[in-house]
């Protein structure tokens, strides 16, 4: 089993008759998906996602992949294929479309439909091409096949990508639910026809892959989510990834059924749910869904309302009311139903909305005291029967953390994959595919692209840094004002603290060791104010570590006298 470890550096050329592959995201982390593909000198990328931003990235709003690697070969990229219209698989179209509009973008019926109206509002207007299952299409050196897959989203696709260096099956995120909501399975057949023709690289979704057994089919959640709406004595508020079209579906259903109006809140969810429903894959009875105005009017056990935030987004519209601060108020008797898995990171925010939510009374229906959610992952069921199927001759797991990639990795071991041809890699790492055998022969930038606001890339790992500085420890700003023939103090300096503990005498220990900073630069010939800022900042840090055990951020001011 090979492991990316080589650092970033020169690339050796790729071999005339081989397939490079380049995962910018989606390894080591659940989010931020896109795989580049090389071969014969040109570029196809499959998805192109956001990761949503943890506690201790204060201030971000996404994060992307770093397209710094292909940046100067944009001309060469033949088309983005979308496996399916999630955000972590579709959140980084619009940014990559701003260094070149015309890239061809490839997706079902429904992807296409969700990035349109993405990139309408970065006032973007794409090339598109829709697919669907069973179709072939010939970008350039890529030969694609696309092959239907059951998720948590209507319309994914895997795609068999063929290249005169062999063929790769790349499953997008999958699962096998026997009985599905819209009876469309994953293509078994697909894979297997395919595993005859002889696969030389297969990438797996891997989320689910320390997880024994097969995942639940969506049918089961129908009596859990009967019951919240059938023993709920006032409104049922539920929270949902704004594309999650089946589970809408069952809510929908579960509201007519008990006589309860609906209503969408959150702009995403209205978009999105707008598409599916005229698209057909949503199925809304006459009068179910009305206005928000009309919803104020009805008794409380008569009322839905389906909202975003199910992972804890600050702005999100489910956090906002768990604040206080959204016009909808829970209050006491509301049922709230987090219908929505637990992403690795938001474990905190989740908790707190759930806690909150508590406090004021209302029930919250969840995950972990009723069987409201199923995963839209393939569990390590699946993931064998698919390489028992498929024979593949290498493997790359994808989607997933460190854990899910090696359980993913161990798994097409055991299923008789040679330990040589099962690659981990990270993201940046550069797996060649040569005459049949893989293996990781470089590195490429791959580090977070943070979105802060309209900036794109502006905020840095040092910014975040000083960020969370700010917010754990405070700021200190020292005014002094130091007389420039002699370098000492003319008056004691001022001292204007934020958000740091202390005493309103607690200053006066620190002057001495500014003084004596000052002492030593004069000392030293040392006049200029920056250098004198760096001396105080250092005195002063050196100080509140020692007297409070904090590191507040430090802004020093000289004034030369």
């Amino acid at each position: 089993m090979s492991r990316s470890r080589r650092d970033p550096g020169t690339l050796p050329a790729l071999a005339p008759n081989g397939l490079r592959i380049v995962a910018l995201g989606g390894l080591g982390e659940i989010g931020r998906n896109m795989t580049v593909f090389e071969h014969a000198g040109k570029l196809l990328i499959v998805d192109c996602g956001v990761l949503f931003p943890e506690e201790h990235q204060p201030g971000i709003d996404v994060i992307l992949p770093d397209f710094t690697s292909i940046r100067d070969r944009l001309d060469d990229v033949v088309a983005v294929v979308l496996t399916h219209g999630h955000e972590d698989h579709i959140g980084g179209v619009p940014y990559l479309l701003r260094e070149r509009r015309d890239i061809p973008v490839i997706g079902s019926k429904l992807t296409l439909a969700f990035i349109e109206a993405k990139l309408k509002e970065h006032k973007i207007t794409p090339v598109t091409e829709q697919v669907a299952e069973g179709d072939e299409l010939r970008l350039g050196p890529f030969d694609l096949e696309f092959l239907a897959v059951n998720h948590s989203i209507p319309d994914a696709l895997a795609v068999a990508i063929r290249t005169a260096a062999g063929l790769v099956l790349h499953t997008g995120d999958f699962k096998m639910d026997q009985f599905p909501l819209d009876q469309r399975i994953t293509d078994l057949r697909g894979f297997a026809r395919l595993g005859e023709e002889g696969v030389d690289l297969f990438l797996t979704d891997s989320t689910n892959a320390d997880v024994p057994g097969f995942t639940t089919s969506e049918g089961e959640l129908t009596p859990a989510i009967d019951t919240v709406f059938r023993t709920a004595p006032k409104r049922v508020i539920v929270s949902s990834f704004a594309s999650h079209v089946h589970r809408i579906q069952q809510v929908l259903d579960a509201a007519h059924e008990h006589g309860r109006k609906v209503a969408f809140v959150g702009r995403s969810m209205v978009r999105n749910m707008g598409i599916a429903r005229d698209l057909g894959y949503l199925r809304v009875p006459k009068g179910l869904v009305v206005d928000m105005k009309v919803l104020e009017k009805l008794p409380a056990d008569q009322v839905c309302l389906i909202c975003t935030g199910s992972q804890g987004e600050p702005m999100a519209a489910l956090s906002r009311m768990a604040n206080r601060d959204h016009v909808i108020r829970i209050s006491e008797g509301d049922t709230v139903l987090l219908a929505s898995s637990l992403i690795p990171g938001n474990e905190n925010a989740i908790y707190r909305i759930i806690n909150e939510f508590t406090k004021i009374g209302a029930n919250v229906v969840h995950k972990g005291n009723a069987k409201v959610h199923v995963s839209g992952h393939a569990s390590a069921g699946e993931l064998v029967y698919c390489y028992n199927l498929v024979k593949p001759r290498n493997v790359m797991p994808v989607h997933g953390e460190w854990r899910h990639l090696r359980a993913n990795a161990d798994l097409a071991i055991r299923t008789g994959v040679h330990p040589n041809g099962v690659v981990i890699a990270e993201d940046g790492s550069v797996v060649d595919l040569v005459d049949g055998r893989v293996s990781i022969t470089g590195k490429v930038p791959a580090g977070n692209v943070y979105v802060d606001g309209s900036t794109v890339g502006g905020a840095t790992e040092a910014s975040l840094k000083d960020r969370r500085t700010l917010a754990e420890e405070g700021v200190i700003t020292v005014v002094a004002i130091v007389d420039a023939t002699t370098g000492q103090l003319v008056e004691a300096p001022d001292f204007l603290a934020r958000g740091f503990v202390h005493e309103a005498e607690s200053f006066d220990a620190a002057v001495p060791l500014i003084e004596r900073e000052l002492a030593r630069a004069a000392a030293d010939g040392v006049k200029d104010a920056a250098q004198l800022e760096q001396l105080i900042a250092k005195a002063v840090s050196n100080w509140a570590n020692r007297s409070h055990r904090r590191t507040p951020m430090i802004i020093p001011v000289v004034i030369d006298a």
